[in-house]
């Protein structure tokens, strides 16, 4: 066998590893996380559990609605957040920063992407949590704000380094050609440098809500964690996902512990939907 074939089914090898592993998991996560709705010996809807708002499992009451809106709303409000300030920062170092001035700024930008999110945890519990307190009307800093703040710290680095690579990647012909047109420097960012890039753009908005939606340690210690009530406010606690299944899985047994499977598996695919459309807007781009 020549190095060729070597490398080739050694590729091939991986490829097919990576296959199998997302495919246990998710037909783990589905046997699970499926399990509890069709027991005999528990009587629970599957539509009261998706649109519940109360989760106390020692009274058996199992309804995760409020959590999904809970999640859902942080999320979204972090991206609104993130956006502006993420596109605007990537055109001011590619377009408009000197390079000596340019580098300082991303290796930055790199370096809050690799901190563990539990440190912005800490920072939102000791910094932006008493903050919140001192102007929230239910005396209490940890909040949807607290989650959306802490999440949108978390995601910027990460949309604004892959927004940076989607501008750095469009030709410098397009620009030339702009200017020759007598396009001046701004008209020639916003009006062709950063719709050429657009579809790469909206893959690295759309990885960073898949982690702001996925995140756990940084949002349990500032969400408030909540057993009800859907938030009616930005200063309301709230319960997301991921740190239901953080706080009560190191006890849960029996069916509490396969519904938090199943919360795991609606967490699943959330997040696998948004990896689709993240790899549709890449296809995109390149047909482009």
């Amino acid at each position: 066998m020549n190095n060729t074939k070597l490398v080739k089914y050694t590729l091939l090898a991986i490829t097919l590893t990576s296959v199998i592993a997302l495919a246990m998991i998710t037909i783990f996560l589905i046997l699970q996380g499926m399990k509890p709705f069709f027991a005999t010996d528990f009587d629970l809807n599957i539509i009261d559990f998706f649109t519940g708002d109360t989760w106390k499992p020692n009274q058996g009451v199992y309804g995760i609605g409020y959590m999904i809106v809970g999640s859902i709303l942080a999320t979204l409000g972090s991206i609104i957040l993130v956006v502006p300030v993420a596109i605007l920062t990537s055109v001011a170092i590619v377009e408009f920063m000197p390079t000596k001035i340019a580098k300082p700024f991303t290796f930055a930008i790199e370096l809050l992407a690799g901190i563990p999110s539990v440190l912005y945890g800490l920072f939102g519990l000791g910094v932006l949590v008493p903050l919140i307190r001192q102007v929230s009307p239910t005396g209490s800093g940890q909040s949807l704000l607290a989650v959306t703040l802490v999440l949108a710290m978390m995601v910027m680095p990460t949309v604004i380094a892959l927004t940076v690579s989607s501008l750095k990647a469009v030709p410098n012909s397009y620009r030339h050609a702009s200017l020759s047109l007598g396009a001046d420097k701004l008209q020639t960012t916003f009006k062709v440098v950063v719709p050429a890039a657009r579809s790469g753009i909206m893959a690295g908005i759309v990885l960073g809500i898949g982690r702001a939606i996925g995140e756990t340690m940084a949002v349990t210690l500032v969400a408030g964690n909540v057993t009800g009530g859907v938030p009616g406010s930005i200063f309301d606690m709230i319960r997301p996902m991921t740190a239901n299944i953080a706080l009560e899985m190191g006890y849960a047994t029996g069916h509490h512990r396969e519904l938090l499977f199943t919360t795991g598996l609606v967490l699943f695919i959330f997040i696998m939907l948004l990896n689709i459309i993240a790899t549709r807007l890449a296809k995109r781009g390149e047909m482009r």
